[in-house]
């Protein structure tokens, strides 16, 4: 015989009291009790209906949660990257707002689908141009139709993500850090957009990711220290917009070594647990600068700045600090 974990009550009985099916207990696992006591508590003995609608309701939906995580934890063990971005988006529409690990999960399964898509493009392109080189026309209008048929997903998977960002993920954010996240994320799916964009849509994509990059910039310099990885990721992403995108390597710089100086100049209050996280993202920071002021042109013009990544991702592969490789030097 099955009772209530609250009341000692057989559930038949309940049940025929309160008219709710009692098969729905069986899904509650144990460990969810006294979570749900919580709530019961503040009910007397002539409520219990209302504990028993409690109970039937929110176990479910916790379960949920869980399993699409956990779906998720596997999908990028398979490198399933396009399954990944499913599940993570069904737990982001779940309601409430992300935890750390799952805004992470989220991160790096976009991440990955947009990621190998760039990289697909990157060298498309460069084989376009030496085809061009080469007058060969018939093989360039092939290729060309081909880089189009890969934009067409790049600006399908960073629309997605932008919808995801801003009709779930920021208007919950609640915290600063939360908000610097979801901001900056906004603007790498911009900026991703502004790469192979050209004309007005460049220029729109541009103005997005500015805008996003900036509000990130506005909380983060009140809410988080220097040192956070979370704020060095941002300024070192914001810097390569401005050197990439806006063609503005002065400001890149100055954005860069502004970071790494106010980050240098706190690295002693660095708490253990970030202290990894944010020394990589400050050599990152440095490896950019020596880019940008080298004094060989064909260097610097050769070579791609590297960017941040999500959390996850930079702990699984400390030693590959690039997002992607490229022909001439990794990027991030």
């Amino acid at each position: 015989m099955l009772f209530h974990p609250l009341s000692l009550t057989p559930l038949s009985a309940l049940a025929a009291s309160t008219g709710v099916r009692p098969v729905a207990v069986r899904l509650i696992p144990s460990r969810m009790y006294s979570y749900v006591g919580k709530f019961s508590c503040v009910f007397s003995v002539v409520a219990s209906r209302l504990v028993w609608t409690q109970l039937t309701v929110l176990p479910p939906l916790y379960l949920q949660r869980e399993n699409k995580t956990f779906l998720a934890r596997l999908c990028e063990q398979a490198e399933r990257y396009d399954e990944m971005v499913t599940y993570m988006k069904e737990v982001a529409n779940i309601g409430g707002e992300l935890s750390v690990d799952e805004r992470n999960l989220l991160s790096v399964a976009y991440k990955n689908v947009v990621g190998t898509r760039r990289a697909s493009w990157r060298i498309i392109s460069s084989i376009e141009q030496k085809e061009e080189s080469k007058g060969s026309e018939q093989h360039v209008s092939i290729i060309r139709d081909y880089r189009q048929k890969i934009e067409t997903e790049l600006e399908r998977v960073c629309q997605d993500v932008l919808d995801v960002l801003d009709e779930s993920l920021i208007p919950k954010a609640e915290t600063g850090e939360s908000k610097v996240f979801y901001y900056k994320m906004k603007g790498d799916y911009h900026r991703y957009l502004a790469e192979f964009a050209s004309g007005n849509k460049r220029k729109v994509a541009a103005t997005a990711a500015h805008e996003a990059y900036k509000n990130a910039t506005d909380v983060a310099q009140t809410d988080l220290t220097p040192t956070h990885p979370i704020r060095l990721g941002l300024a070192l992403n914001f810097s390569v917009f401005y050197y990439e995108i806006l063609n503005s390597p002065d400001r890149a710089c100055h954005l860069a070594k502004q970071a790494f100086d106010d980050a240098i100049a706190e690295l002693d209050s660095l708490s253990e647990e970030s202290y990894r996280d944010s020394t990589l993202i400050m050599q990152l920071l440095r490896d950019n600068l020596t880019l940008w002021t080298s004094s060989d042109g064909n260097e610097a013009e050769g070579a791609a700045p590297k960017e941040d990544k999500p959390e996850e991702e930079t702990a699984a592969a400390p030693e590959d600090k690039a997002e992607e490789p490229k022909p001439a030097a990794p990027e991030s």
